[in-house]
């Protein structure tokens, strides 16, 4: 396979590169902030882990026959745009999904929840690559990674934050379900649900919300990501670990696949008015 590759090919919203043999760097560039839709999902992220595991699994079997304990290696990083500093994501792109005819209601079960399930189970170590601020669903998008490296906002203000309580939105419940099984503490599952508290790099840090911050922009970001990468990345030569992480998020794959609609607060309230 021939790196970097960008998808799609006509508007390319990711570019995938694969700068060691074992590791695989996926950049999210739908415009500077990354919001997160149908398209980037279906026609950009899903092709491009499609494309990170296929080139992973042909190494890991050609590994596996040839009893090589050190081919199978794998890990992959998600970073936000690199042509600038402010953005991991700013989340989902809510007017136009909540705006379109169905109201999210085919975006949460057709496109939104497989992805979630996807990356919550990806069968290599995964590190969300955090170079700027991560709201709502990108907070998300870096819990389901198993690990997280976030800029320390020495340079500018980074936060990472929830904030749909501030916009009225409701979650979907793949959101909660993958807070529960990622945040154990049930004053922090309140700190960032019911608060939306914007989480300095260092209260996240404090938080466990991410594992290391580092001083600097994108680059120095992608090379801490880089090296915990490579530090787990012999974890995928069993090719047991997605089947693990399978297992122990059960409940937040489960509750993804009971999700229908985007609940929104203008139903909640027609619905509420007309029982009381």
């Amino acid at each position: 396979m021939s790196y970097p590759i960008r998808l799609p090919s006509e508007r390319p919203l990711v570019t995938v590169t694969h700068p060691t043999p074992s590791i695989w760097v996926l950049e999210l560039h739908n415009g500077a902030d990354s919001r997160i839709n149908e398209e980037l999902l279906d026609r950009a992220m899903q092709p491009a882990l499609d494309m990170v595991e296929r080139d992973w699994r042909e190494h890991w079997r050609v590994a596996r026959n040839s009893k090589n304990a050190e081919g199978g290696r794998g890990a992959l990083i998600i970073v936000g745009n690199r042509s600038q500093h402010k953005f991991f994501s700013n989340g989902l792109d809510y007017d136009n999904i909540m705006s379109s005819p169905t109201r999210g209601g085919s975006f949460v079960p057709r496109s939104l929840n497989p992805f979630i399930r996807r990356l919550l189970t990806f069968p290599i170590p995964t590190v969300a690559a955090i170079n700027g601020h991560t709201f709502a669903a990108a907070v998300i998008l870096a819990l389901c990674c198993d690990y997280r490296v976030m800029a320390d906002g020495s340079s500018r203000n980074v936060w990472m934050s929830m904030n749909e309580i501030h916009f009225g939105a409701a979650w979907p419940l793949s959101f909660a379900a993958v807070v529960r099984a990622k945040v154990l503490d049930a004053r922090l599952q309140r700190k960032i649900a019911l608060e939306g508290h914007r989480f300095t790099p260092q209260e996240a840090l404090e938080a466990g919300l991410v594992d290391h911050i580092v001083k600097g922009d994108t680059e120095a970001v992608i090379a801490k990501a880089c090296e915990v990468a490579d530090s787990v990345s012999a974890l995928a030569n069993s090719g047991a670990w997605g089947l693990i992480k399978y297992d122990l998020y059960r409940d937040a794959v489960e509750a993804s696949l009971r999700d229908v609609v985007l609940p929104n607060v203008g139903s909640d309230d027609a619905a509420a008015r007309a029982r009381l």
